[in-house]
Formats: structure tokens, C-alpha cells, sequence
């Protein structure tokens, strides 16, 4: 069993690595394997709509590094997308993860069908509901499981590098969301 975050944040050791760090380490530590896809390390072009994945289903025309983060995508029981806000939604290389994904899996049968989906969310002041539901959206059009917390809604607050740390609800919910993740992982793979 595996579950992979895909971090859609530019910023090497910032807030949205931080948040996805205390998430995996609970999983790991629950013998779940695990993987974080930093797309900054990718190149990862958006969709252009040329519908090329409608004729030859699980293939992209667009060279880049779309077959691993696919791949892995397809391999993975859980997807964990994390991203920061930016000016009120989802950063552009985590829409372009759930676009050419989006896109590729729709024309494949039950692709991402009751995996396990889960979001995670880190802002300034603002724009967290919005980026929440996005990534949200991406997972109930495949009829994927949502993870959520019990706790609160899957996000945080912090600008500059670390200061998510601050923020202590934040952090109890990352933690109750992983919990959550690990039970669910279990329910549906037992």
C-alpha cells in the first residue's frame, strides 16, 4: 500500500513541505509506504485541450514528465495534493497535475476510483476555502474517498518559511487528517 503527496509548492522547505512532512511521518510510522512528487522538480506543462488523450487513453502528447507523475498517480492507493494559495486558488503546477491527470484518467475506466484522496492547505491570510474545495473537486469527479479531519478543515496559516509551525491547530489538524488516512487506508485495503 502506498500513498503519495504531490506538492505543488515552488518553495523548497517552506510551509506546504512542512505541513505534508507531519502527515507522511504519521503514515510511514503506520508501515504505510510513502512518497512525496515535488513538482518543482518536474516539468510539468498545463493541459492545451488538443483532446489526444480522448484517442489513445492514458497517453499525453506533450513531452515533459507527465508519465512518472502519472504513473505514480495510477500505482498509489492514496493521493494527498498539497499546495499554498496563490491570489486565492491552487498554484499553477498543482492545477496543472489535476488538469493533464484530470484529463489523461477520465478517458480510462475506474483509473482513480475509491483511492484514497486528501488535501492539504497552507495561506497567508486568505483564499484557503477556495483552494480546499478545488483539490476537493478533483477528487469527487473520480469518485475518489476523502480523507478529512475531525479536527478542522484541512489547512493552516504561515507566510514565510517555518511559520506554519506556529500555527498549533493547524498542525493538531494534519495530524488527525494522517490518523484519518492510516484508518481509511486500513477499511479499504484490509
Amino acid at each position: 500500500m502506498k500513498i503519495i503527496a504531490v506538492n505543488g509548492s515552488p518553495r523548497k522547505g517552506g510551509n506546504t513541505d512542512l505541513l505534508l512532512d507531519e502527515v507522511l511521518g504519521i503514515i510511514k510510522r503506520n508501515q504505510i509506504e510513502t512518497e512525496t512528487i515535488f513538482l518543482r522538480d518536474h516539468q510539468l506543462q498545463s493541459c492545451d485541450a488538443c483532446g489526444y488523450c480522448r484517442e489513445h487513453p492514458g497517453k499525453c502528447h506533450i513531452k515533459d514528465d507527465f508519465p512518472l507523475i502519472f504513473e505514480k498517480s495510477l500505482a498509489a492507493e492514496g493521493i494527498i495534493l498539497g499546495t499554498p494559495v496563490y491570489f486565492g486558488s491552487a498554484t499553477p503546477p498543482i492545477k496543472a497535475f489535476m488538469d493533464r491527470v484530470g484529463y489523461v484518467a477520465r478517458h480510462m475506466e475506474s483509473s482513480f476510483e475509491r483511492k484514497i484522496g486528501a488535501a492539504v492547505v497552507v495561506a497567508r491570510r486568505a483564499g484557503h476555502n477556495f483552494t480546499l474545495a478545488q483539490l476537493y473537486f478533483f477528487f469527487t469527479i473520480f469518485g475518489m474517498v476523502i480523507a478529512s479531519s475531525p479536527h478542522y478543515w484541512t489547512l493552516a496559516f504561515g507566510n514565510q518559511k517555518g511559520q506554519v509551525t506556529s500555527d498549533e491547530e493547524g498542525i493538531i489538524t494534519m495530524r488527525k487528517l494522517a490518523e484519518n488516512i492510516v484508518w481509511l487506508a486500513k477499511k479499504l485495503h484490509s
